[in-house]
């Protein structure tokens, strides 16, 4: 398949897009899922007018992508009118916010939609996304946690590790780079962490500021994504990781470990390590066995697929990998991963194009349908 062919038609091909009225947004999503198509379908059978192919996959994609969001609009349109994001007040009282809406009468998982929907300002889509539920269900739960919150009085605030999870949420969010509320959940963090002596609080605020100290090498100048491995460590913020690694250490040394002290433990492992050579990923594993066994979540144990693989090989990554429910966000991208790394370079292909497919952003998109070009380029050799 010629990739430079791709690159020279993608600018036509929205041109085209946006003249039959897609705004120019809409038309590059359109153009990046024709573009992901093209690496999987192209390398069997390349069609005789290229650009055609493009513009009329393109233009199906952009129709679909226009008829499901009107859908999702007349779907919120039919629940409770949801609170819109606003200025903050000249008194700092979110924090306060944030357990108010951790009531008792709801479920911790309820609480926590309600919370970032009505304070932490995330939309309804980056809710269920985070929660790996459709979006409709999310629509419908957060519908119901402001029915039940709005025949109780706010005077019993709730429990703190539901802030500490609405918290972790909003901060992944931002982190993400769709919005940006990281250094927001970092100050709301600090705040809870000089009020309340918990080690769960601390290893939370430990675990931001690993990630965070890191932000900065996480995408290219041209807004590509930068895989760990890739990264200048020279850019991370080794005053912010030093600060991260100890209160880390002084929460450890109080043996109440919890998930969010497991989770900054392995990213200050990434963060010990000069190079990505020299990461423990022995030691990760075991942190990553901890943090399973905390919270059974099927992302932990897709996360530790991941660094089984590095630490033992690649088969016993896929081994890891097997037994997991292959819906789950990433698993197949993850896949790929192992497959290439296994030097099976025709399934990783495949699979990276797959996982373009299923990407929650552009930026992701485009990254791995960048792998996915890389490797058939590499067998076409």
């Amino acid at each position: 398949m010629d990739e430079a062919l791709l690159r020279s038609l993608t600018p036509s091909v929205i041109g085209v897009l946006v003249r039959r009225g897609a705004d120019f947004a809409a038309a590059e999503d359109a153009v990046q899922d024709a573009l992901v198509e093209a690496v999987r379908v192209w390398p069997a059978e390349q069609p005789a007018d290229p650009k055609g192919w493009l513009v009329t996959v393109a233009w199906r994609r952009f129709l679909d992508a226009t008829r499901a969001d009107a859908a999702r609009r007349r779907r919120e349109e039919r629940v409770d009118e949801e609170p819109e994001p606003g200025p903050a007040q000249a008194v700092d009282d979110t924090l306060h916010l944030y357990f108010l809406c951790a009531h008792p009468s709801l479920t911790p998982s309820s609480a926590v939609a309600l919370t970032l929907r009505a304070v932490g300002g995330l939309t309804t889509r980056q809710i269920a996304q985070a929660y790996l539920v459709p979006e409709a269900t999310m629509a419908q739960r957060i519908s119901r946690a402001k029915r039940t919150v709005s025949k109780v009085r706010f005077d019993q605030p709730g429990d703190v590790g539901t802030v500490l999870r609405v918290l972790y949420l909003v901060f992944n969010e931002g982190y993400s780079g769709d919005v940006d509320l990281a250094a927001e959940a970092i100050r709301l963090t600090r705040q809870l962490a000089t009020s309340i002596d918990d080690p769960e609080v601390a290893g939370l605020l430990a675990l931001m500021l690993l990630h965070h100290a890191r932000r900065s090498s996480r995408t290219a100048p041209d807004g590509a994504l930068v895989p760990l491995a890739a990264q200048d460590r020279g850019r991370w913020d080794t005053r912010m990781i030093a600060e991260g690694v100890r209160i880390l250490q002084a929460a450890l040394a109080r043996d109440r470990l919890g998930e969010y002290q497991a989770q900054a433990a392995i990213a200050a492992l990434h963060a010990d390590a000069q190079a990505a050579e020299e990461t423990d990923w022995v030691q990760i594993v075991e942190w990553y066995d901890e943090l399973a066994l905390l919270t059974d979540s099927p992302v932990v144990r897709l996360n530790r697929a991941v660094a089984v693989g590095e630490a033992d090989g690649p088969r016993a990554g896929l081994a890891a990998l097997a037994v997991l429910d292959d819906t789950l966000p990433r698993h197949t991208a993850v896949a790929a991963y192992l497959h290439e790394r296994d030097g099976d370079l025709a399934t990783a292909a495949r699979l990276y194009a797959e996982a373009a497919q299923r990407a929650h952003n552009l930026a992701e998109r485009d990254y791995l349908t960048r792998q996915a070009a890389r490797l058939n380029a590499a067998r076409s050799h």
